[in-house]
Parts: structure tokens; C-alpha cells; sequence
């Protein structure tokens, strides 16, 4: 029994190892993709300007640099691994035609833990903000948001995340992080993102709240700034 579990554990660590290697290489390959096509946007670009097309000019060059802010947006001043999980969840939110926003004063790669965590810890906040978002957007008709906030104050790396969400009954509300199992999400989920979530965050030594009023839930996160 014992050692099925260690086995299962490892091959679910493998898988995220493997995931995680994917996301790098498509954020590289998305990089290496806009560089290479730079000179070809340029010369567009320049034969509308001669041919007295301002305004497509205008019109080519704002969804080129749409397109370039939207990369640079979640790789930024990160290390390989951490660009490639926020790309790939801003990806997932902008394709489920959510409107994602990352407000951060600086990399989150500067947090005081491992790639490996920090990866789980963000993948899971996000992919949860989003599937609860995209919920509360299939059940509205109107455009789901999540918003992920990251600063540093007062000795402390403060990291939130917030999303709308449907309304959560209040004993589901009462558990959620307290006990393993309790999920937000309907459907087939297992609450197994927020004990990740919960596990990382007392293994730092940090500080977890959550709010949920009206149709938005709010996730908060405090580390200390020790290195």
C-alpha cells in the first residue's frame, strides 16, 4: 500500500515535471516566433506608410503590439519556468474569452521558494480562478475576469488573486482550505489545488485569506520577504 502511494506520487510529479517543461518551450517558441518576424512586420509596415496608408499602418501596428504585449506581459523579468505557467495560463483565460490581468511590482520569481512550488502554487491559483470564472461566464452570458496581483510591503510578498465566481453555499465556503476534498468547482473536482495551495503556503511560513463577496472571490497570500 505504502508503496503504491510513493509510486503514484512519483509519477504524478513526473507528469508535472513534464508539464511544466512544456509551457517553457512553448513561451520560448512564441518569443523566438515574434523575433524572427520582427523585419517582416517592419517592411509592411513600411510599404503602407509609402503607398499614403496611414491608417492601416496604424490599425497593423496596434495589433502587433497588442500581440508583443501580451507575451511580455507574463514573461517579464521571470526565470524559464515561472514565465512558462503564467503564459500558459494567460493563454487559457484570453482563449476561454476571459479578460485576465497581471499587476505585479515585480517578478514573481522573486518569491523565496522553489521554481517547483512557486510553479504549483501559481498554477493552481490560476487555473482555479479561471475555472470559476468561466463557470460564472457560462451561466451569466457576460465576460468573466481574473486579476492576479503581486507586491511587496512592509517585509512581506503579498500575492492575490481574484476571479468572479457563481455564489458558493456557506457550509462549502466554511471548509474551503480547511479540509481536503472541498472544491468551489462543479463537476468532477476534487479540491486537490487548494491543499497544494494550503501545503506550500505553511511550508513558507506564510499567511492565507480569502474573501468572497457578491459574484468575485478573492484569494490572498502573504510570505515573508526572507531569502
Amino acid at each position: 500500500m505504502y508503496t503504491s502511494r510513493v509510486l503514484s506520487g512519483l509519477l504524478n510529479e513526473q507528469d508535472g515535471f513534464a508539464k511544466e517543461r512544456s509551457h517553457m518551450n512553448e513561451t520560448f517558441r512564441i518569443v523566438r516566433s515574434e523575433r524572427h518576424d520582427f523585419l517582416k512586420h517592419i517592411s509592411a509596415i513600411h510599404y503602407m506608410l509609402d503607398h499614403q496608408e496611414a491608417e492601416k499602418a496604424k490599425e497593423y501596428l496596434d495589433d502587433l503590439v497588442d500581440g508583443y504585449e501580451k507575451t511580455n506581459l507574463s514573461i517579464k523579468g521571470e526565470r524559464g519556468s515561472i514565465a512558462g505557467i503564467l503564459h500558459q495560463m494567460y493563454r487559457d483565460a484570453s482563449n476561454a474569452g476571459l479578460n485576465i490581468v497581471y499587476d505585479t511590482d515585480l517578478p514573481l520569481s522573486t518569491m523565496p521558494m522553489t521554481d517547483k512550488e512557486l510553479v504549483a502554487l501559481l498554477g493552481n491559483l490560476l487555473s482555479n480562478s479561471i475555472d470559476a470564472a468561466v463557470e460564472w461566464q457560462e451561466e451569466t452570458g457576460e465576460q468573466g475576469a481574473v486579476t492576479l496581483q503581486f507586491h511587496k510591503r512592509s517585509g512581506f510578498y503579498i500575492l492575490k488573486v481574484e476571479n468572479h465566481c457563481r455564489t458558493i453555499p456557506g457550509p462549502i465556503l466554511d471548509k474551503i482550505y480547511q479540509q481536503e476534498g472541498i472544491t468551489t468547482k462543479s463537476g468532477d473536482h476534487h479540491g486537490l489545488g487548494t491543499k497544494v495551495i494550503k501545503d506550500i503556503v505553511k511550508d513558507y511560513n506564510g499567511f492565507l485569506d480569502f474573501i468572497h463577496r457578491g459574484q468575485r472571490f478573492e484569494t490572498k497570500l502573504k510570505f515573508p520577504a526572507i531569502h
